[in-house]
């Protein structure tokens, strides 16, 4: 069974969207700030169904842009039980998830989904998937932890966002430029603590 029970999986940034509009996408998920206007490149997408939810991506409470909570995360696994249960009316369907880059928000809530649909997947391989499908992937540590209790997993999707991290460290020296100028540096930490582990 392909993860969400679709046959296409599809993470990408705002400026991608037009892009992927002949691409037969049956179902958006709009991961976008609080204060962003709606993109209007949806209107030349074929008929999908797509669900908006707003929230910042930060790891920690800045002045107006509050972290993220675990109620965004009980969306994004509301949004998943919706997926399932419209499943047996569905012969075949092709999910975008995206958000301002695709790189944070968009590749956690993926992760979220295919760690919801498939529950007894390795969590490592769920990385593995979302890095083949998304090399800059980087995803929010804050909606990774609040997926990880919800689900059930018991710390290990935290301890493979670890191992995630570090490997893209180790893969490109821009992840941490990258990260430290959006004052993430806690996630490179996480992810060089690894590194340092095996040395």
């Amino acid at each position: 069974m392909k993860p969400i029970a679709l046959s296409r999986l599809t993470i990408c940034g705002i400026d991608e969207l037009p892009t992927h509009r002949s691409h037969g996408v049956t179902h958006v998920l709009s991961v976008l700030d609080p204060e962003r206007e709606d993109p209007g490149i949806f209107g030349s997408y074929t008929p999908h169904e797509r669900t908006v939810l707003r929230f910042h991506d930060v790891i920690e409470d800045k002045e107006g842009r509050p972290a993220p909570t675990r109620a965004d995360v009980e969306a994004i696994l509301a949004y998943g039980d919706a997926l399932k249960d419209t499943m047996a009316g569905r012969r075949d369907g092709h999910l975008l998830v995206h958000c301002h880059m695709g790189v944070s928000r968009s590749t956690a809530a993926m992760i979220t989904l295919m760690a919801q649909c498939e529950p007894d997947r390795d969590e490592d391989s769920i990385f593995t998937t979302i890095r083949e499908m998304r090399p800059i992937a980087w995803p929010n540590s804050v909606m990774i932890g609040f997926a990880d209790d919800l689900l059930g997993r018991q710390g290990r999707l935290t301890a493979a966002l670890q191992r995630h991290y570090a490997i893209q460290l180790e893969r490109d020296a821009m992840f941490e430029r990258w990260m430290t100028e959006l004052e993430r540096m806690r996630e490179v930490d996480f992810g060089r603590a690894l590194g340092a582990q095996k040395v």
